[in-house]
Parts: C-alpha cells; structure tokens; sequence
C-alpha cells in the first residue's frame, strides 16, 4: 500500500496561538521576513469568503478589463497566497511572490497578529472581504471535506461548535473580521461584504477600481461583471481550481467552487444549531458597530 504524503489530513498547528494548515508551517520566518513593496495590493480573509472572487476581479482590473489576458494562468500563480507550501509538491507562495514583477496581488488567510510586518511599513493596499459566519461555516464545512492539506471536519453537528470555539483553520471567525475592521481609520484598507458583493457587483467592483485608482468604461465594468461572475469562474479552468492536484483538493467530494450564494445556511443549519449560533454571533458582535446580513 502507498505511504501517505506527511501533510495529508494533519491536524492544525498553532503559530503563535492561531491554528494553522501544518503543511504551511515549516519555516515561518519565511512568513515574519516576507518583504512587502511599496505597490503590493493585498486580498486578505477569512477562509471562504470571496478570496478567489475578488483575486480575479483585481487581476482583471489591473489589465484594464482584457480578460483574456487574464487567462494567461491558473489564478493560484496570478495572485499566489502568502502562507501557502505543500512540502515536496508545490513551492512556497512567498517565493512565487518573490519571482512576480510588480504590482504583485497577494492573497492571504492570516489574521492581523501574523500579518508580515513589512505590509504594515509599506502602508500596502489592502483589501479585505467579509462574510456571514453562518454560510462561512457551511462552504468551510465541504471545502475541509475536499482539502487533503486540512484535517477531517468529522460531522456537521460537531463542525458548527468547532467554529463556535474557533477550533479552525486561521482561528476565529469574529476575531478575523474585527481585526481588519478596526484598522480602517488608520490603514489603507478596502473593507468589502460578500453579501453586498453579490447583490450589486457592479457598485462594488466600481469601489475596487477607484481603490486601485483605475477609472474604466461602463462597458468594461460590465465585460468585468460578466467574467467574475460566479457561473463564468466556475467553469473557467484558470479560476476554478482544477489545475491544482486532486491530492491536494480532491474536487469529486466537493468542488472547489461549490454555490457562491448567500443563505445556504438554511439548508445546513437546524432550529436549535441556528439559534445556538446566532447566540454566538451577537456575543461576537457586541462592542462593534460591524454587523452582516445572513439573507440577500
């Protein structure tokens, strides 16, 4: 029988008190010397949340609205994520990065506390995307599922506590989103909603461009709208993760791109789950004028 890869379906390891994939954990000082430049547009989130949605939206934008250039790569090479490294498979994100001319785009899932000091010195741009921690929890469910790098997720009623505790991947939801969201006075953040994403794509791509300083057409906002949309990136083999080895994501569990909709929860979650989890929102949430929407 065929040994196991070492990082296959390890459990978290905690760098510096945050649960993080083991694979990506050899070598952090990687992570703490990353050297940032001063035109390096950062995409941070919460695990599950519109990453891969908002790193094709700004490749795009950044070339001016050609879509087929930005179909040169699979989009994990376009806008490579910082802490990523499958000992043995694929190379570290922070050396893909280092090969990149500018203006790189960055992709991240750490929370402020790992956040490279460098991005900070630099006063990077920074775009972070949040979401409803109810279908965060559900999309985080199927993508453990189909992820050989995380741990089993085990049942879905045991899963929805882990994410109460912040048993998971990055570590908390509600710490991950306050984070950003208090640095918005003092950082040069983008903080963006998903829910609002998908309601009007088109205003909130418009706040993207003007982020980035880019004024494009109404016709090429909406050439944008229509190639980042959810059904157009599903079926794009540069944005839907089928280049990545199935020993890596095994897309015949779950795909990678699964609905993309707001209030799937409903269909995951029962009265007594929800009601549970709606007590832990509004202790996560008291304190902070940050609140979301669960249905669009």
């Amino acid at each position: 029988m065929e040994s196991q890869p070492e990082w296959r379906r390890k459990d978290w390891v905690k760098v510096r008190g945050v649960p993080i994939i083991c694979a990506f954990t050899p070598n952090w000082e990687r992570i703490d010397n990353f050297q940032a430049r001063d035109d390096d547009i950062v995409i941070a989130t919460y695990p599950k949340s519109g990453t891969t949605w908002m790193s094709e939206i700004v490749d795009v934008i950044l070339n001016d609205g050609d879509t087929e250039k930005s179909r040169r790569d699979a989009i994990f090479n376009k806008v490579p994520m910082l802490e990523f490294c499958v000992p043995g498979e694929v190379p570290p994100g922070s050396q893909l990065l280092d090969s990149l001319s500018s203006p790189r785009v960055v992709k991240t899932h750490l929370p402020v506390s790992l956040f490279p000091n460098s991005f900070w010195e630099k006063n990077c741009k920074i775009i972070y995307i949040a979401r409803n921690p109810k279908d965060v929890a559900v999309s985080f469910y199927h993508f453990d599922k189909m992820n050989q790098l995380h741990p089993e997720p085990g049942i879905w009623e045991e899963y929805v506590e882990k994410f109460i505790q912040g048993n998971m991947g990055f570590g908390p939801w509600g710490a991950h989103v306050k984070e950003f969201w208090a640095l918005r006075p003092e950082k040069n953040l983008l903080y963006m909603f998903y829910e609002d994403m998908l309601e009007n794509p088109k205003q909130e791509i418009r706040k993207v461009m003007t982020f980035l300083g880019k004024d494009l057409s109404d016709d090429v906002l909406e050439k944008i709208c229509l190639h980042t949309s959810f059904k157009a990136m599903k079926e794009n083999p540069t944005t839907n993760y089928t280049a990545l080895s199935s020993s890596i994501m095994d897309q015949s569990v779950s795909p990678f791109m699964r609905k993309g909709i707001c209030g799937d929860w409903k269909n995951h979650f029962t009265v007594s789950q929800s009601e549970r989890f709606d007590e832990y929102y509004q202790k996560e949430m008291s304190g902070t004028d940050l609140s979301f929407r669960f249905l669009v």
